[in-house]
């Protein structure tokens, strides 16, 4: 046992990043734990049960993603893509199907092509990713980002991923859109803490908060579990029920209880089911290749953040910000999008939830490794792990999101060229539900203040650039409107 700690110490360079193997390990746990929602809540963005109900994703021939097949090939692609970025790129940094990336594909492509011709156009966005990442040009532009900006995004990844702790346990809720109403957001329910489920939350993020103030090692995995044994005891005396879209009381996905089966065999077919060029031949080379620029942008930058903000949190950046050996670690996760694609399960890119593991210790692609296998066995176990509920793993998402905020210690706010590229960059994350626009728009804001300010010169020549290739993304919809 000595010898193989010893050869994985020297392989991931644990205690050079003064870290330790149970580190890793819970780290990698803790992560899985956050991440693994995606297991079920990708299935429901892309899959549907039946073609016959209401709300079935159909492509433009009416055909479906069944929810299990996609389930299987979600947790599969996230388990095979994490272990190979953990022993390639050697980052704590898990990876699976990215959330507006499948979204985008359910709503916007597969209506116009089919599911196999949708699929193929993510495949050729990861081919596109991954050639501009060996050409260098990924890291050209990454190194590239201001400071100020660099840090702004690692704030802003932490105002997002708390944001999508408070929607997803029901803390936030949309207000419906009728006359008098003045918010588009509200505290629960009518302004009050009405559900158990949304208890359970507040209840794991004072606990986790509690935990993490007192140094307390594992503090957020213990946390989690702690939430979750409560959750099911509140389950099994109240039985509040899933809320499946009508009961906003219930559980949003999981329903914290013991379940009838312990595992089953995942269905695979959805692999290899792929058109690579169909979407080209069905709407035309103009508006498939609009589809495929909108893929690669979302792709390019919501990768590039979330890298960004994980390696400032981790300690692994050098004084600039950069991570090392980048471009490794920008090849795999292009590659994400190329394995998604023809499995189906949509393009996998870096998930912001592993901040959760770096918090709990986590420093090395061995946490990934770890991270991995549990998705591996959560295509057989899917059932058995479902009884942790969102609510109990979303505090977690708040209270790293806290820790992260604190980048924001690093950005000049006395100068105004660059305090309002940094805000913009940090409020338009959550307020948008993208990592990508908060870059974008950050990106522009920087350019033309920096521009107006009489510093053109010492803006990057790439910075123009990728502002100008954010302009044509926000205005893609315009641009395709005027074309067609």
């Amino acid at each position: 046992m000595a010898g193989t700690s010893r050869i994985l110490d020297n392989y991931f360079k644990i205690t050079q990043r003064g870290s330790t193997l149970s580190r890793e390990v819970r780290g990698g746990l803790v992560t899985f734990v956050a991440m693994s929602y995606i297991v079920v809540l990708n299935p429901l963005i892309l899959g549907s049960f039946s073609a016959d109900d209401a709300v079935a994703k159909k492509d433009v021939l009416g055909n479906i993603l069944p929810v299990s097949q996609v389930a299987a090939v979600t947790a599969l692609v996230a388990g095979l893509m994490s272990i190979v970025f953990g022993i390639i790129a050697n980052y704590p940094f898990g990876i699976a199907a990215g959330l507006g990336i499948n979204t985008l594909l359910a709503v916007t492509i597969a209506p116009q092509v089919t599911w196999p011709e949708a699929m193929g156009l993510v495949v050729i966005d990861g081919i596109i990713i991954v050639a501009l990442a060996i050409s260098g040009f990924r890291t050209a532009v990454f190194n590239a980002i201001p400071d100020a900006l660099k840090s702004a995004i690692a704030a802003g990844i932490g105002c997002f991923i708390a944001f999508i702790g408070f929607v997803d346990a029901g803390f936030v809720r949309r207000i419906p859109d009728v006359a008098g109403t003045s918010v588009p957001v509200g505290l629960g329910i009518g302004g009050s803490i009405a559900s158990w489920p949304t208890l359970v939350f507040v209840f794991g993020v004072l606990l986790m908060g509690v935990l993490v103030a007192r140094k307390v090692r594992g503090g957020l995995l213990i946390g989690i579990v702690a939430t979750t044994v409560f959750a099911a005891v509140l389950e099994a005396v109240f039985h509040v029920g899933p809320s499946k879209g009508v009961d906003p009381k219930g559980w949003n996905l999981s329903v914290p209880q013991l379940p009838s089966v312990l595992a089953q065999m995942p269905n695979l077919s959805l692999v290899g089911d792929v058109s690579l060029f169909g979407a080209f031949t069905r709407i035309g080379v103009l508006s498939a290749s609009l589809l495929v620029f909108t893929l690669v942008l979302a792709n390019f930058f919501d990768a590039m953040g979330t890298m960004t903000g994980l390696g400032k949190e981790s300690d692994l950046t050098d004084e600039h910000g950069t991570l090392p050996n980048i471009g490794r670690a920008l090849v795999v996760e292009g590659t994400g999008a190329i394995v998604g694609g023809a499995a189906s399960a949509s393009s996998n890119t870096v998930f912001v939830e592993s901040a959760s593991g770096i918090a709990e210790g986590a420093r090395t692609g061995l946490a990934n490794v770890v991270t991995g296998t549990l998705f591996l066995a959560a295509m057989f176990l899917t059932p058995l792990y479902e009884i942790v509920p969102i609510e109990a793993a979303a505090p977690a998402l708040v209270v790293v999101g806290a820790l992260m905020i604190g980048q924001v210690r690093d950005i000049d706010f006395t100068r105004f060229d660059v305090a309002l590229p940094a805000f913009l960059t940090i409020v338009v994350m959550p307020f948008t539900y993208s990592i990508a626009n908060g870059i974008g728009v950050g990106f522009i804001t920087w350019v033309v203040l920096g521009a107006a300010s009489g510093k053109a010169k010492q803006i990057h020549p790439l910075l123009w650039v990728v502002a100008g290739l954010f302009v044509a993304y926000f205005a893609v919809g315009p641009i395709t409107d005027a074309i067609t």
